[in-house]
């Protein structure tokens, strides 16, 4: 599962810096963004405002760094178990929903961070939006990467149909509590691997 930073060191052995990222992305997802506040923050962290504004200019700027902390960490994480699960390519495109049920499975699936966070700021120029979406850009990248190693005729389609396969699998576990949504989502990527993207 994804390991938060804070859960693999201890506390002691975090920076003042890391400790912020950590602490905002632990209530950003249980709570929200606009809902937390600084004070909470702060409090939680156990640091000073003065070395939050150190680090970060703004609550936004250091929701950016939120997303981009843990948008390479969960693709880091993605990436690897899938890979771990087989070698071979056309595998790792059902494999990738074996993956999502782990996810699901686990205690800290609260949904998806990114979706949140386009959701609260819904305006898509808005920095926090667009690195929402980049997020979702990267994941299907590496879809389509994961159809061109098992020859799909149109990897770019077959990794875009799978994204979207992904996003309403983890839309079903969240809203409905659908913690089969990832195996019933493997049914059809069967077939679509199947087809290729043609």
């Amino acid at each position: 599962m994804v390991r938060t930073l804070a859960a693999m060191k201890s506390r002691a052995d975090t920076s003042p810096k890391e400790r912020l990222i950590e602490t905002a992305l632990d209530l950003f997802r249980r709570e929200g963004f606009h809902a937390t506040g600084i004070d909470r923050l702060l409090a939680e962290a156990g640091v000073a405002k003065m070395t939050l504004y150190k680090h970060f200019k703004s609550k936004d700027a250091l929701i950016e760094a939120v997303l981009r902390h843990h948008d390479e960490q969960w693709r880091h994480w993605f990436q690897t178990a899938v890979e771990a699960k087989t070698k071979s390519s056309k595998k790792r495109l059902v494999a990738v929903f074996d993956v999502l049920g782990e996810w699901f499975d686990s205690d800290n699936f609260v949904g998806c961070l990114f979706v949140a966070a386009a959701a609260e700021y819904a305006d898509r120029k808005h920095p926090i939006h667009a690195i929402a979406a980049e997020h979702k850009t990267l994941v299907r990248a590496y879809l389509a990467h994961l159809a061109r190693a098992a020859g799909s005729g149109d990897s770019e389609a077959l990794g875009g149909q799978l994204a979207m396969l992904m996003e309403g699998a983890i839309s079903a576990a969240h809203v409905r509590g659908d913690r089969r949504a990832a195996r019933r989502a493997r049914k059809t990527a069967k077939i679509l691997a199947k087809q290729g993207g043609d």
